[in-house]
């Protein structure tokens, strides 16, 4: 694919972007606005969002994010119940739950045991599966939401919302009322990516367009710019996205190898079953086998006798459960194991964090 094509791709959907890179490899406090459900009404949303920074203050060690009560209301305002952060059963061990939305499905905050640069409090979806990021910061996701409300005629309740959390100060507000249609740009995915933010989903709609009209190269730049590291460090979601990309163009081979390294990625980042990606790359069970030998007290110290640090390994067997808790589905089981690996990692904060899962 030569240096033209590369960078007119996303050009030709009103994005400008760089050369294309090669690919990678790689407490218990209750507020008593609480119901036993973990579900809030609406009049209460205050007194929870706060116990939600309280939460990752107190429980999860980190500092909150400073628009985490924007979210939370433009979340509510948007039709989403918010849920109580110690709702954690059945979810991954390293969600804090925000919101649930009409079909069940869980807004929540990434508590990384070593978070990446850039992206120290993500937010994601939480399926059975794993995690799939919805964006790098709470700041872009409120964007992103109040513009997209917008664009779709249901921005008045959002934004309002938006404006109370700030006091009433619009100024406070990461999105200026009307600044979509006033920038003149191509379609709401362009704006995103130009004004706010680079967020998986807008890359997966934009190569699928391109691919509808029949224009495999900007797809195909598209996605090649959608597993650049520095976008989405950690997750293996993009590398998924390509392998499928290949298979619908009919690049078998290129697909496998694409599948092959997302898999090197945690599993719970995939955005879809493990199943899904092992099919593409063409592997049977031996790799999940592998990992349950590694889980064993011989594979252990196996590990130990190649000269690895014991924390090494701890934090090692610490990715090896997680990736596995993808495949059998059983958060809950897996979480006081976690932790006790954590600790044995010198993470006491994390470990602590995931402790409380199997308590509450």
């Amino acid at each position: 694919m030569d240096a033209r094509a590369s960078s007119s791709a996303l050009r030709g959907a009103g994005v400008i972007v760089p050369a294309p890179a090669a690919w990678i490899h790689r407490r218990r406090r209750h507020c008593a606005a609480i119901s036993s459900s973990g579900i809030e009404s609406p009049s209460l949303a205050r007194g929870v969002t706060d116990n939600h920074g309280n939460f990752v203050r107190n429980v999860a060690g980190l500092e909150p994010p400073t628009q985490l009560q924007m979210l939370l209301d433009v979340l509510q305002a948007k039709g989403e119940q918010v849920v109580s952060p110690e709702k954690r059963q059945g979810l991954h061990p390293l969600a804090i739950p925000l919101s649930q939305n009409s079909t069940g499905t869980i807004t929540a905050l990434l508590r990384w045991p070593t978070p990446p640069e850039g992206m120290a409090i993500p937010v994601v979806e939480v399926h059975t599966y794993g995690l799939c990021l919805l964006s790098k910061s709470v700041e872009q996701y409120v964007q992103k939401i109040l513009v997209e409300e917008e664009v779709h005629g249901r921005g008045d309740a959002c934004y309002s919302a938006a404006v109370a959390s700030a006091g009433g100060d619009p100024d406070r507000v990461p999105y200026k009322r009307g600044d979509f249609e006033n920038s003149k740009l191509a379609g709401l995915d362009v704006y995103l990516m130009k004004k706010v933010g680079l967020f998986p989903d807008v890359f997966e709609r934009l190569a699928l367009k391109h691919l509808e009209k029949g224009d495999e190269v900007s797809a195909l730049v598209t996605g090649e710019f959608y597993v650049t590291k520095k976008h989405f460090p950690g997750f293996g979601r993009p590398l998924v996205f390509n392998a499928e990309l290949m298979l619908k163009i009919g690049r078998k081979s290129e697909a496998k190898d694409a599948a092959r390294i997302a898999l090197k990625s945690p599993w719970w980042t995939l955005g879809c079953e493990y199943k899904t990606v092992a099919e593409i790359a063409g592997w049977g069970d031996e790799k999940v086998e592998y990992m349950r030998e590694k889980m064993t007290e011989e594979g252990r110290k196996e590990e130990l006798n190649k000269g690895k640090a014991p924390e090494q390994v701890a934090l090692d067997q610490a990715a090896f459960l997680l990736d596995l808790g993808t495949v059998d589905g059983n958060w809950d089981e897996i979480s006081e194991k976690l932790a006790s690996f954590y600790t044995e990692a010198g993470l006491d904060t994390i470990a602590k964090f995931v402790a409380l899962q199997s308590e509450m």
